[in-house]
């Protein structure tokens, strides 16, 4: 059955390639052996960076399940997730992932996310992205608002 669902993510890369939509990555996500949500790499048809095949899967799930949350969902990629849909796959509460080609093999046709791994890594004021932190006040304001909201959803 493991094996079904990563060959539908295959599917999804090849139509993708296919329809020049993007790089060669596909996924599905599924739910009680159903698949609710699926995706191939988008980046260059639609000009967002984001637009990775598990992002793609990730929004197409959550907005058939009308829910930001899919802790029951499994999602099956053909490539081991770069460090922004890993991210995004830890935030949506999916616990299993099931991929075949990994970041070496990634790296070997030309999508390699080493430096991010090692950026990660490094204190914010010694990566390649300046990051400039800047205290105002309306910062704090902002979140003693957020605090005192009386019918915040939390996620």
């Amino acid at each position: 059955m493991k094996e079904k669902f990563l060959n539908k993510a295959v599917e999804q890369a090849l139509h993708g390639i296919r329809n020049n939509y993007g790089g060669p990555f596909g996924a599905v996500i599924v739910k009680d052996g159903k698949i609710i949500g699926k995706g191939c790499n988008k980046v260059t048809s639609s000009n967002d960076p984001t637009a990775h095949a598990e992002i793609v899967a990730i929004r197409q799930a959550c907005e058939a399940t009308s829910s930001y949350h899919l802790q029951d969902a499994v999602i099956y990629t053909t490539c081991e997730p770069c460090p922004m849909c890993m991210a995004a796959i830890y935030w949506a509460g999916i616990r299993t992932v099931y991929y075949s080609a990994d970041r070496e093999d990634a790296e070997r046709i030309g999508f390699g996310d080493k430096f991010i791994y090692e950026e990660l890594k490094l204190p914010p004021g010694r990566r390649t992205v300046s990051m400039n932190r800047l205290d105002i006040p309306a910062i704090k304001d902002l979140f003693r608002e957020w605090e005192n909201k009386q019918d915040k959803v939390l996620y």
